[in-house]
């Protein structure tokens, strides 16, 4: 999965075998879509992150999330996991079908006038780091997400093997942030 998942998720579904000639891309993505929305809250968080985008944000550091998930399901994830307080904005597509964030990005940052310069884009697939190219943000990757970590170094970007490695980007005091707190 790892090797092989990108955006378009049309290409993905085509390097997983689904001829889309003689297949609805629509349909079979839909499919997906409603298994998926029936496990989503399965999922656990990264140790640490509550902790971790706490002390960030007492730092004056805004994040946000940009994202290719639906707005709604976005929304709906954020509030169940207890994060969404942690996010100045959260920005999600209006379909299921995740064709790239590059454009709702560039709109977003013009909309809200974020300078390029003070962005670090952080995320876990080749995408992302298109994405912060287009954007002309830096980037920073993560390995344990949904792209390899040979996929991600091939980019060019930093990448980091585990969330906690952010105490390598920012001055963080690694005593402060407990293993406790998650």
């Amino acid at each position: 999965y790892r090797k092989i998942f990108g955006f378009p998720i049309e290409g993905y579904y085509e390097k997983l075998g689904f001829n889309l000639r003689q297949e609805s891309f629509q349909e079979t993505g839909l499919k997906f879509i409603r298994a998926y929305e029936k496990r989503c809250y399965e999922a656990e968080l990264h140790q640490r992150v509550n902790a971790i985008l706490h002390k960030l944000m007492s730092m004056n550091i805004k994040h946000y999330i940009l994202s290719a998930q639906h707005q709604t399901l976005l929304d709906d994830l954020t509030n169940y996991y207890n994060v969404r307080k942690y996010f100045t904005d959260i920005i999600g597509l209006n379909n299921y079908y995740a064709h790239s964030k590059i454009d709702k990005g560039i709109e977003w940052m013009k909309e809200i006038g974020l300078d390029s310069l003070g962005v670090l884009l952080i995320g876990d697939t080749d995408h992302d780091f298109e994405v912060a190219q287009a954007l002309g943000t830096d980037c920073l990757l993560l390995s344990h997400g949904h792209n390899s970590h040979s996929r991600l170094i091939d980019t060019g970007a930093p990448v980091i093997d585990k969330l906690k490695d952010i105490f390598h980007i920012f001055p963080l005091d690694l005593d402060t942030i407990t293993a406790g707190n998650t």
